[in-house]
């Protein structure tokens, strides 16, 4: 006699936006006892009272659904990662824009859909117009949305051969399987307890020591906190306006370069979407590549002082010298992360190397993106290195025309047409950003800031927006549908163009 199936009890009996929707009702009582111990009423009564509308709207609407049991199926669990993103900022946004009462809803729920898709892109660029609370709830949102997306990895986009795992599965696209073998019999609602469970406490671990090292180099704690919660969540939010005006110094910069690296390949941290090939860290193509970027482009840079720039006059002692080359070390992998924290040395680098405006090299970095399954947006590293290989393998082919490609070490884990599929979501990406620089020039962008605008967003890199041109791009001055059509870029640069025609596939709803 076979085993029932139970019904799931309690919470779980939520679909899972209204879960997600809940979770995000209790965590607004965080800040509103931060601004209660800082006697910022005003504050602590917006974030308290929405906090407790939430969880009535979530009660009300779990009560309509009677007896009804969600489904946790793999089209839902899309539709509502979709849905977090568009739909429950604007939840969000209600305390933000009652706490500061000089914004629009526009401009908070903007800010809001930064901070969810991990972008940071501060339409509030001046650290000082907001309560140290509603800093503290940005960093929040974003490191839930970052969290969000590591469960999402393994629970939802892997099963789907989405997010990047269509370069390894031996699926299509939307329709794959790229799971361990131990979790493949595993119903979709139990597999994302089961990741929940696994990685929530490896993250929330690692942002706590990330923190704590940070106040021990002389952070403050809200500002470390930010940090902390920025870089493992690769969103750039600061609640001092970047590292360069922290009180933790170089050695604060030391400690979150370290742990940028777990944004470089899911391996750092998890092998739960490991299916073929190596496990090993030292063996994966993704965190291998990006290492390579990291000590060659700095490199370059302080190379370059004497291949080209022979009239520049950088600093001359040795420990200037040092801060130079560390300044480039530091920003590289920060925006190869799609964290976009600037270095305090960053200035000294750029007068080392002689670009003043390097902004092309971030922009080419923040495009190119971390490792598949992590926080990290762009076009991501395992593509890249699946079209190298294939970029490879035609040379030889020119050489050699009857040559046959063996299976090397490093390329286990690609599927037969993996390069062919990582081409294909490239010019997904070029086609997209085409559209969304068209767009933003239609509605009053020039061509640079339209460029600029559109990479920040659809690569996640939101700190670009101020340190890409030749002048900081001030959001706010930007008309309505051009804010819109950011939001827009973020969520499409967050879930990928893979999964939003996943989600109008007749195909997927059928299976």
């Amino acid at each position: 006699m076979g085993r029932r199936n139970k019904r799931p009890r309690g919470i779980m009996r939520l679909p899972l936006f209204l879960l997600i929707w809940s979770i995000a009702s209790l965590a607004m009582w965080i800040p509103a006892l931060h601004a209660l111990i800082l006697n910022d009423h005003p504050t602590s009564q917006a974030f308290l009272y929405t906090g407790i509308l939430g969880l009535f709207l979530v009660a009300l609407m779990g009560l309509s659904l009677g007896n009804r049991v969600p489904r946790y199926g793999m089209p839902g669990q899309l539709l509502s990662l979709l849905a977090t993103f568009v739909v429950l900022p604007l939840f969000l946004a209600i305390p933000v824009q009652d706490a500061l009462g000089n914004t629009s809803f526009l401009n908070a729920y903007f800010d809001m859909v930064s901070a969810v898709t991990t972008t940071g892109a501060d339409i509030y660029q001046d650290p000082g117009r907001l309560p140290p609370s509603v800093h503290l709830w940005r960093a929040m949102v974003a490191w839930m949305g970052g969290l969000l997306m590591w469960i999402s990895a393994s629970a939802v986009l892997a099963p789907l051969s989405l997010g990047g795992f269509e370069v390894t599965a031996r699926g299509e696209p939307g329709g794959g399987s790229a799971i361990p073998m131990h979790m493949a019999e595993t119903d979709p609602k139990r597999r994302l307890v089961i990741v929940a469970r696994t990685l929530a406490p490896v993250y929330g671990g690692l942002t706590l020591v990330l923190w704590l090292l940070l106040m021990m180099t002389g952070a403050q704690p809200l500002a470390g906190l930010s940090h902390a919660m920025s870089v493992l969540a690769t969103s750039g939010i600061s609640a001092v306006g970047g590292t360069e005006n922290a009180t933790s110094g170089i050695g604060g910069e030391m400690v979150m370069f370290l742990f940028m690296f777990f944004a470089l390949s899911r391996l750092t941290f998890s092998n739960d979407t490991v299916t073929v090939g190596s496990g090993r860290l030292d063996k994966d193509p993704e965190f291998r590549t990006g290492l390579l970027i990291v000590v060659a482009m700095p490199l370059l840079l302080f190379l370059r002082h004497w291949l080209a720039s022979f009239e520049v006059s950088g600093p001359d002692d040795a420990v200037q010298v040092l801060r130079s080359l560390w300044g480039a070390f530091f920003t590289v992998l920060s925006f190869l992360s799609t964290t976009g924290f600037e270095s305090a040395d960053w200035d000294t680098t750029r007068q080392w190397s002689g670009l003043q405006t390097p902004g092309m090299i971030l922009l080419g970095l923040s495009v190119i993106g971390g490792g598949v399954a992590t926080t990290a947006g762009g076009v991501k590293l395992l593509r890249v290195f699946a079209l190298y290989l294939n970029g490879m393998r035609e040379m030889e082919r020119l050489v050699h025309p009857s040559s046959i490609s063996g299976e090397g070490g490093g390329n286990k884990r690609l599927q037969k047409n993996g390069a062919f599929v990582a081409w294909v979501f490239f010019m997904l990406f070029a086609l997209s950003l085409a559209l969304i620089s068209i767009a933003l020039s239609a509605v009053g962008s020039d061509f640079e800031q339209s460029l600029i605008l559109a990479i920040a967003t659809l690569s996640t890199t939101g700190p670009l927006v101020e340190l890409a041109g030749n002048a900081p791009i001030v959001l706010t001055t930007l008309t309505p549908v051009a804010k819109l059509i950011l939001c827009f870029a973020m969520v499409l640069g967050r879930l990928e163009t893979l999964a939003i025609i996943a989600l109008l596939s007749p195909n997927l709803w059928r299976s």
